[in-house]
């Protein structure tokens, strides 16, 4: 099951269940998809597809999006 946490544009942000434990978020669209980390810092983890322009785009919305992917994360993951 990968819950979707919310769509932005062409954008799916998601979680994988079962995965690694480090707080992160999965993105995809029909070009390609991301994985980025949310602790320590943001940083993106890997890419497939996705050009340049579009995974600093990616950063700079999970940046202002951190807060709500953080507490979906607690919730969906600490019940």
């Amino acid at each position: 099951m990968s819950p979707t946490i919310f769509r932005i544009g062409p954008y799916r942000f998601f979680f994988f269940s079962r995965e690694e434990e480090k707080k992160h978020v999965h993105v995809v669209s029909g070009d390609g998809e991301a994985k980025y980390w949310l602790e320590p810092e943001i940083e993106l983890a890997k890419s497939h597809g996705l050009n340049e322009k579009q995974l600093n785009k990616l950063l700079k919305l999970v940046e202002e999006k951190k807060n709500e992917i953080s507490a979906k994360w607690d919730e969906y993951f600490n019940n």
